[in-house]
């Protein structure tokens, strides 16, 4: 639609600007924003330029319906930005049966750090050192911190991804 070619426009002149200032845009699709599912994704990226950059979240493309490593695969020459989330698939079936709003599903936990939910973090972590990312993973996870306190579960993420990239030359060679 035009509204989408305009939004797009826009974006690409904004990360144009940004290029000449020595920053690359990435752009965070998310869940209840105007680009959510992959086939959003998919279409932001198709009209925008290349240098509007995607910021990748495991998290919330798992969460709107997608494969996270298909659609790492799709768009690897555009990511300069990872946030690394886990999902709990049995609560996001809940939040989709019920019809749960973003936050009734992140205040029952359908979001948690990498190695607490499902998504495949080897096959993820494999395919962005094979590819040559060098930009930043951060481990994130929206939760409630009654529930799941903030500090120790930034740890469980971290210390996961860290085993994970430790391992990932000899995971790497095994892929290719």
């Amino acid at each position: 639609s035009q509204q989408w070619q305009d939004y797009a426009d826009k974006l690409t002149a904004f990360a144009k600007h940004l290029l000449g200032h020595g920053v690359r845009l990435a752009y965070h699709h998310h869940m209840g924003a105007y680009v959510e599912t992959p086939t959003d994704v998919d279409q932001l990226m198709a009209l925008t330029g290349a240098e509007v950059g995607l910021l990748f979240d495991t998290g919330h493309i798992t969460f709107a319906g997608g494969d996270a490593l298909a659609v790492l695969n799709k768009h690897i020459e555009r990511i300069c930005h990872v946030h690394c989330k886990d999902v709990r698939p049995n609560v996001v079936k809940l939040a989709r049966n019920g019809h749960w709003s973003f936050l009734q599903a992140v205040i029952n936990g359908a979001f948690s750090v990498p190695g607490d939910g499902s998504i495949d973090f080897p096959a993820i972590l494999t395919r962005l050192y094979l590819h040559g990312y060098e930009g930043w993973l951060v481990v994130e996870a929206e939760q409630d911190p009654a529930v799941a306190p903030s500090y120790q579960y930034a740890k469980i993420g971290h210390d996961y991804l860290a085993r994970l990239v430790d391992a990932i030359p000899r995971l790497g060679r095994e892929a290719a």
